[in-house]
């Protein structure tokens, strides 16, 4: 494999501006950027949030910055939170992240509204929408087929869906995202996915600090680790690191819309 520093990854979901990364964030950019990864997407998931990830963009350009709702926090979406996300759009390269997950204690049905209501925002300005979602995959394709998010597109973070799954997201415009499970002994899903989803249709996280590779496990995540993502992928697509590196970030790049927002190749 030529040179780590060389490959220009994209983590396209990590949390800089939470604990335990944000104290040390000088640290864990170097980190990255000395394994290869050379942009951030950082997702807010409440709206306490989002002037933090906002000005951590600012001092450092290679921080992508994007901004929503989580379905944890759901039930903070009314028309004052709403108005904010909106006047975050322009500084941001996606709504997000946002969907669906029944393990937290806010009922479906407000969850549901929150995500409507933010699909809606992403396709009034244009923007991809980063979509989290377990144990709840039909519902989540009914309500982006319903609010047709085909017409922004975006990413299925960190997905733990089916096959069969994925390739209705798919056509609606997402790419699936693969995190540092790929890696995990016990992985069978992830695996499946990384074998099977075509290549032009992945990218790359690390969901840091949450989702560590198998080396790593018990330790808060980091982009650096990101790579170890890539070689997992690569092994499972029996190809090289390189390709790899080059087909993920170009989707990453075309389906964020990153060229046209951020003017970068």
């Amino acid at each position: 494999m030529q040179s780590q520093a060389d490959l220009e990854l994209i983590d396209t979901h990590c949390h800089l501006d939470l604990e335990p990364l944000a104290p040390h964030l000088p640290r864990v950019l170097a980190a990255a950027r000395r394994a290869g990864v050379t942009r951030f997407v950082v997702p807010g998931v409440h709206p306490d949030g989002w002037q933090r990830i906002r000005a951590l963009a600012t001092a450092h350009h290679e921080i992508l910055p994007a901004a929503g709702i989580h379905p944890m926090h759901a039930d903070v979406a009314n028309d004052d939170t709403l108005a904010a996300l909106a006047g975050m759009a322009a500084d941001s390269v996606a709504i997000g992240e946002i969907g669906l997950d029944p393990a937290y204690p806010v009922p479906l049905e407000i969850q549901e509204a929150a995500f409507r209501e933010q699909l809606g925002l992403a396709i009034s300005h244009g923007l991809p929408v980063l979509v989290h979602c377990r144990r709840a995959f039909h519902r989540t394709l009914q309500i982006m087929r319903e609010e047709r998010a085909d017409r922004v597109g975006g990413i299925m973070h960190a997905f733990s869906g089916s096959l069969e799954m994925a390739r209705e997201f798919i056509r609606l415009g997402f790419c699936i995202s693969l995190s540092g499970t790929l890696t995990w002994h016990e992985a069978v899903r992830p695996l499946h996915l990384a074998r099977e989803v075509p290549l032009d249709r992945l990218v790359l996280e690390t969901d840091a600090p949450d989702m560590p590779p198998q080396g790593h496990r018990g330790s808060p995540n980091q982009p650096a680790w990101l790579v170890e993502t890539l070689l997992a992928l690569a092994a499972a697509k029996n190809s090289t690191p390189e390709a790899v590196a080059t087909a993920t970030r170009e989707n990453s790049v075309r389906v964020l819309g990153l060229a046209r927002e951020r003017n970068v190749s």
